[in-house]
């Protein structure tokens, strides 16, 4: 199991809850950031200005103190350690406060939902000119080099594939599924994970003899569809237990013959292609790599060829705004990773390839479905997920990172995105 580390000073456990936190695990959740008390202070002063607001109902500790007009009921049981993360971290305390038990919401989805609604106005705009002076910046060694991207994957998907079977459907897709009618239901989820898919290789064409690469393998599904449509199929992917079992499920399904699965960057692949699918891989390139990539797409892409990708987008001018800042998503989560606009995709391939936009169309709802069904398996195998080594802090870290992306596609803060480039020339 990987677990996150962390190189900032700590001081004297947060709070109660934080006792029960494993410190050598983690070590900025049991005992909470230093932080001066005027910084405190002002992120006191700030989040409850911004709580007072907002259509919530805010419990302050056990004084009886509640803020805001009403709305989802989030309870701080430890205010001091709750305002302190925050001056110290921003939302990156705020998430570590939730991992140490240091607040609660009962219906979690809606609390981060109407704070995802307002992600652009909580902070008063005069402080968000400041942001540069108090916001994290990245880790160099998050940078998604070719060494750093393979450690970047590996911390997030190669934690155990058992941990994912757990809350995956059949298929084990890890991205938005498309559902024929919404809200969905779980006895729908593979099927509607299958329709995803055969809507890219639809839109890339993919049919007998094509040469597809995949770039992101996943855990093999769309691969052994390719296959079974008579595509000879490179799928490549940085994580190492999930290209095992991939390998394994392509030959049960008896494809292997046109499959060739390669531990693989994107930037080392030979050769040229007539299609490229890849699903939400995009999020894990990078703002710095972004202009390479798209380029190698572009070389890997045979003349009149089609490229299908799937990505999760967010507006453009929040992506500007938080590009160069240092997340509780990319701490704990995917380091490295960030979200693009639709405009930077078209931005960067207009002016550095010859890929053009041919079509895109965006299903945010069925990505808030996805999660939901995800996280409400996740809940209801907590115990085998327990079993498996992950311990109390790391179940509430990622119920919290579930219910956070459910939280941004609920609110219309994020998108997904079935993008369709198109290359100029003759087909093969």
């Amino acid at each position: 199991m990987s677990v996150p580390t962390s190189r900032h000073p700590v001081s004297q456990p947060a709070s109660r809850s934080a006792a029960a936190v494993d410190a050598g695990r983690w070590p900025q959740v049991a005992c909470g950031p230093k932080a001066s008390r005027i910084r405190t202070a002002i992120a006191e002063r700030v989040v409850r200005h911004a709580l007072e607001r907002l259509p919530l109902r805010v419990g302050l500790g056990s004084t009886g103190e509640t803020l805001g007009p009403g709305g989802p009921l989030m309870e701080v049981h430890e205010p001091r350690s709750f305002f302190r993360r925050i001056g110290a971290g921003g939302l990156i305390g705020f998430g570590e406060s939730y991992m140490a038990g240091e607040w609660e919401a009962r219906d979690l989805v809606a609390v981060l939902t109407v704070l995802a609604d307002h992600a652009a106005t909580i902070i008063p705009a005069p402080l968000q000119k400041l942001r540069a002076v108090w916001a994290l910046k990245q880790p160099s060694a998050h940078r998604n080099t070719p060494e750093g991207s393979r450690d970047n994957i590996s911390h997030h998907y190669d934690l155990s594939n058992d941990l994912f079977t757990l809350f995956l459907d059949e298929t084990l897709s890890y991205s938005s599924a498309l559902f024929r009618a919404l809200p969905a239901d779980e006895s729908l989820l593979a099927a509607a994970q299958r329709r995803k898919i055969d809507r890219l290789l639809d839109a890339a064409q993919v049919g007998p003899g094509t040469r597809l690469l995949e770039i992101g393998t996943g855990w093999g599904e769309l691969a052994i569809r390719a296959a079974a449509r008579g595509a000879q199929v490179l799928t490549i992917t940085l994580s190492e237990e999930q290209g095992e079992l991939a390998g394994d499920r392509i030959r049960r399904a008896g494809v292997e013959g046109a499959v060739t699965v390669e531990l693989l960057d994107y930037r080392q692949v030979k050769g040229t292609f007539d299609a490229v699918v890849s699903v939400e891989m995009i999020e894990a390139v990078g703002a710095e790599f972004w202009p390479e990539y798209f380029m190698t797409l572009d070389r890997l892409t045979a003349p009149g060829g089609r490229i299908a990708l799937q990505a999760i987008t967010m507006p453009h001018d929040r992506m500007l705004a938080s590009k160069d800042t240092y997340t509780w998503i990319q701490k704990y989560i995917f380091p490295g990773g960030l979200l693009p606009s639709v405009e930077a995709v078209e931005q960067i391939t207009g002016e550095r390839t010859g890929l053009r936009m041919a079509r895109r169309d965006g299903f945010g709802a069925h990505y808030a479905e996805t999660l939901r069904l995800w996280r409400e398996r996740f809940t209801e195998r907590a115990q085998q997920v327990e079993a498996l080594g992950f311990d109390e802090t790391f179940r509430r870290m990622w119920t919290f990172y579930l219910a956070y992306s459910e939280a941004g596609f609920r609110s219309g803060y994020l998108d997904v995105q079935q993008m369709l480039l198109t290359k100029e020339g003759t087909p093969r």
